[in-house]
């Protein structure tokens, strides 16, 4: 189906290490390259994952005529120019969650794409997985009949990573986790948004600790949406209807729908399909576009991020959160 197709990772934390594991398994794929700052990582990551080629430069991952994708999974504050420098050495990129640090890095990065004609998206997994279309399937037979209300919440106690914490590596809760309730609430409601309201909690460092935000839909459905990075919580997304309701299981990594009617009874149960790690998705959508000589991917287009992005510029605008270096953008 694929031939071989080169994936090259940049970066070397932790989900470039659950990417390396899932190109392993895959078939047509590989994780052909890995590039660090440091070399000796590179190396490492390389040896762990049987990657031909480990880099000391993320300049030299980008060069190598044989790299057919480049994974980037830096912290957020890197993507702009990670995915700058991929664009402008013609690879395609499938860049992590969140997409960049605000809009307009967003806008200048698909502007630079569609202008060289390179393949660019957003690694937001939920967005790929089959999982999504039986969700909206369910919520679509009328089943809880007409869905009224939404509640996402996503998180987790991860409060001992530093980069969370540092405004210059756009750190907080919002990019990091609040990206999976926003993006469910979009992915299930729509973007009709009437209003937004929000609060959240800072860290010492001046970053959000936890949010907590409300979307008012135009036709009268509202979103509860809630994700921190201090407690942990139950992941759980449920859609509200005239009729009934549904439990999405982790909105971070769809693993169940339970479908209930007016009595509580559960009368309805889906189960995720088997996965690799759910990761395979995005590439495999990715590659599919590549090979058709598209510029997006059909299940997160650039228009979908933009406007992931701009609700997440107003809430921190909202919150008085501007990272470092936005103040010379």
């Amino acid at each position: 189906m694929l031939g071989k197709f080169n994936v090259g990772i940049l970066g070397t934390g932790k989900m470039a290490g659950i990417m390396a594991e899932t190109l392993n398994k895959m078939k047509g794929v590989k994780p052909y390259a890995v590039a660090s700052r440091e070399k000796v990582k590179a190396d490492v990551f390389a040896g762990k994952y049987g990657c031909k080629k480990a880099y000391g430069s993320y300049e030299e991952l980008a060069a190598d005529k044989k790299v057919d994708l480049i994974y980037i999974a830096t912290p957020h504050s890197e993507h702009f120019a990670n995915a700058q420098m991929c664009i402008e050495n013609g690879k395609p990129v499938l860049c992590e969650k969140a997409f960049t640090a605000n809009t307009a890095q967003a806008e200048e990065l698909f502007k630079q794409a569609e202008e060289k004609g390179v393949f660019i998206t957003e690694a937001i997994w939920t967005r790929y997985m089959p999982m999504l279309t039986t969700i909206r399937e369910v919520i679509g037979s009328g089943v809880i009949g007409e869905p009224r209300t939404l509640t996402a919440n996503l998180g987790y106690v991860i409060n001992d990573k530093q980069r969370l914490y540092d405004p210059a590596l756009a750190g907080g809760a919002l990019l990091d986790v609040g990206v999976y309730p926003l993006n469910f609430a979009l992915m299930i409601f729509g973007d009709s948004i009437d209003k937004i309201i929000s609060n959240c909690t800072y860290t010492e460092s001046g970053v959000d600790e936890q949010n907590s935000i409300t979307l008012q839909y135009t036709d009268g459905k509202v979103a509860h949406l809630n994700s921190s990075m201090v407690s942990l919580s139950d992941r759980m997304g449920v859609v509200y209807g005239t009729k009934g309701y549904i439990v999405v299981e982790n909105i971070n990594n769809f693993e169940s729908v339970a479908v209930y009617d007016p009595s509580y009874k559960r009368v309805g149960f889906y189960k995720c399909p088997k996965k690799i790690s759910g990761y395979e998705y995005e590439v495999m959508a990715s590659i599919k576009a590549i090979q058709n000589h598209q510029l997006e991917c059909e299940e997160m287009p650039h228009s979908e991020t933009i406007r992931v992005m701009k609700i997440m510029d107003g809430l921190r605008k909202e919150w008085g959160i501007t990272y470092p270096f936005e103040k010379t953008e």
